[in-house]
């Protein structure tokens, strides 16, 4: 099982600028609106809300640390398909000009 939780520095920011700003405004929104709804939708508004006000304010989230771990593996083993390929591409040239150039005796 995977573990979402980054296993470097938990106070490491990867939310910056505008995408900081927008949690905190938007997380202070749903807040404000899920206490004026009130009921079960007003509560689950609320818990959004405060996990987006933390997210803005901590500048760190774990979900997005998360996929930029998997993103840069998922980066990092395209890369060594591709040159997989071209090792293998020169490979096949390399056999069909030995093919082309060879001569087959026999008894």
């Amino acid at each position: 099982m995977h573990d979402i939780h980054p296993t470097t520095n938990p106070q490491q920011h990867n939310v910056h600028g505008l995408e900081r700003a927008s949690s905190l405004a938007g997380g202070a929104l749903m807040i404000s609106k899920g206490l004026r709804q009130g009921g079960l939708l007003g509560m689950l508004q609320v818990a959004v809300g405060g996990l987006a006000l933390a997210r803005g304010v901590s500048g760190h989230c774990s979900t997005k640390a998360w996929w930029q771990r998997h993103r840069a593996e998922y980066l990092r083993l395209h890369r060594d398909i591709e040159c997989g390929a071209a090792e293998l591409k020169a490979l096949q040239a390399s056999a069909e000009a030995a093919t082309r150039t060879a001569t087959v005796t026999g008894g």
